[in-house]
């Protein structure tokens, strides 16, 4: 299903690599006409394999800029910035990712954008933000989410473990489309833009208050120590007996009754309650499930209700029937040679599942001036 919702809203996006590209693919998701814009060498995603980090022409520039339009402008020459001055007058939004100052030495910070535009909605995703001791430090996810605690939360006992795909990307993301929605609501009312400073540490520091509260209050979080760190019998991660690996969550006690019953061990009910860190217990479960392969413990408790799952590995998640009911993996048009898969926008709307992204196309400037700049 084609969505609407921001049908009219004119992008900018300047930013590089995942994150910017993220967000302002999930604008274009929803209507808006995204104008990617690259210097003249382009976007170096074009030439890093984020998987391998194989340097070389791969699919997954395109896949990010998928439904947009792209057009290199060389900001530092009199005619680039000529061209970007008459866009910028014209958009709706700008997204762009620079190190702070940046848009500055540009000729176009923050006060000049708001000359060019007073309802212009310009939305700065960095690593650590526009202030502070580290505004011009440089930084991957994988800083981010150990400068916001999350790395040191996550993994066993012995070591911190980094997760995939990038949490701080991804989630500084998904904080730029929450708040350029809603400074673009704002500005319906008041006729006026804003200036967004996003960071993606941030972002992931914005989901911690519950370990914050928890230390405040004498509960230190840590590794393998409570319920949803690894210390919790009923709640963590099990290797079954060919190496495959199962996630139980039964909280609640009638998920974990239910989860007793199934394998036979009704006297394991009463231990949900037991102190935090379950050791014994968690070694008890433990050999239950290394008792059976993955696949008996699939048909053992795949209908029991008690949050049980197992743990998919990547080649896996594309055939599983739920998946495969919402729709959402599909093959990204123009890159079929290639092989691409794209993820479509994780909601449905009115009972209808999205549509596939259009094709990223590369375009020259002159064709948005014309669309944009016409009147």
């Amino acid at each position: 299903m084609s969505l609407d919702f921001l049908s009219g809203i004119r992008v900018l996006d300047l930013s590089q690599f995942l994150p910017g590209p993220f967000a302002t693919q999930m604008l274009a998701d929803m209507g808006a006409d995204v104008v990617k814009v690259e210097p003249p060498q382009g976007d170096p995603m074009r030439a890093l394999d984020p998987v391998t980090n194989d340097r070389g022409d791969g699919p997954y520039h395109a896949l990010v800029n998928a439904g947009k339009r792209v057009i290199r402008l060389d900001l530092k020459s009199d005619t680039g910035k000529a061209d970007f001055t008459r866009l910028i007058a014209a958009a709706d939004v700008l997204m762009e990712s620079y190190r702070p100052g940046v848009m500055d030495k540009l000729g176009f910070g923050h006060e000049r954008l708001r000359e060019l535009n007073p309802g212009l909605v310009h939305c700065a995703l960095s690593g650590y933000g526009q202030n502070g001791p580290m505004r011009l430090t440089g930084g991957h996810d994988i800083n981010y989410v150990a400068a916001a605690g999350q790395l040191g939360l996550s993994g066993a006992a012995d070591k911190p473990h980094m997760a995939y795909p990038m949490v701080a990307d991804f989630a500084g993301a998904m904080q730029s489309v929450t708040a350029m929605l809603g400074a673009l609501v704002g500005r319906g009312r008041t006729g006026l833009g804003a200036y967004l400073d996003v960071a993606m540490a941030d972002s992931v520091l914005a989901w911690q208050s519950q370990s914050l509260t928890a230390l405040a209050m004498g509960n230190r979080p840590g590794r393998d120590q409570n319920l949803l760190t690894g210390g919790a019998a009923f709640y963590g991660v099990y290797e079954t007996q060919d190496g495959g690996f199962v996630s139980l969550g039964a909280i609640e006690k009638i998920f974990w009754k239910n989860f007793c019953d199934a394998v036979s061990r009704p006297d394991l009910v009463a231990r949900q309650s037991e102190p935090l860190p379950q050791s014994d217990l968690i070694d008890e479960v433990s050999q239950i499930f290394k008792g059976r392969s993955r696949a008996d413990w699939d048909a053992c408790l795949g209908q029991v209700d008690c949050c049980y799952h197992p743990v998919l590995s990547i080649d896996e998640v594309g055939a599983h029937p739920q998946n495969d009911a919402r729709g959402l993996i599909r093959p990204q048009p123009g890159l079929e040679s290639s092989g691409a898969v794209a993820v479509l926008q994780a909601f449905w709307t009115d009972g209808q599942a999205p549509s596939p992204r259009a094709a990223m196309r590369d375009v020259q400037p002159a064709e948005i001036i014309k669309d944009w700049c016409s009147d």
